[in-house]
């Protein structure tokens, strides 16, 4: 049980007690990638989406910079941080998938990996919302980490 870090050595669930650790500079990136059908790219100008309810790709960059600052308050037994920076870019790449990427940096005893994916998430599921109308075909694909640094171990996707 001892692998898991939020599972204690009675098997119990536990928050991981981070008092003993390095505070590090620390960055984590993620990658939502969701599909949108051709009725919903062919609303796609000037690199967004205009709909009733505004911009699509402005919503939906506030609210996934929201949701990961409330990462502590959604995931049980994250740690509640103060983020130092939140940036989400929205792009399509060459074969017309959309591709949400988060990115956040603090300088602190605990990883923020958690923060990225859910600030990507977040903001994939308001590109669905805002486009629900136009097609309910939108795949939201996957979300993955890309990289992490600044802990006991640095990641990177390739």
């Amino acid at each position: 049980m001892s692998d898991f870090t939020h599972i204690d050595n009675n098997g119990k669930v536990t928050m991981v007690d981070v008092g003993e650790k390095q505070v590090t500079h620390r960055v984590a990136v993620a990658r939502s990638i969701v599909l949108l059908p051709g009725e919903v790219l062919a609303k796609l100008t000037d690199g967004d989406i205009q709909t009733k309810k505004g911009s699509v790709f402005q919503t939906a960059i506030i609210a996934g910079i929201m949701a990961a600052k409330k990462t502590g308050d959604l995931i049980p037994l994250c740690h509640p941080l103060g983020l130092e920076n939140c940036a989400i870019d929205i792009h399509l790449n060459e074969v017309k998938e959309l591709v949400i990427d988060c990115t956040v940096s603090i300088t602190a005893k605990t990883g923020i990996e958690m923060e990225a994916l859910v600030g990507a998430s977040i903001a994939a599921l308001t590109v669905y919302d805002m486009c629900k109308a136009l097609s309910h075909d939108i795949v939201i694909k996957e979300t993955k980490l890309m990289q992490k640094t600044g802990g006991k171990n640095d990641f990177r996707r390739a």
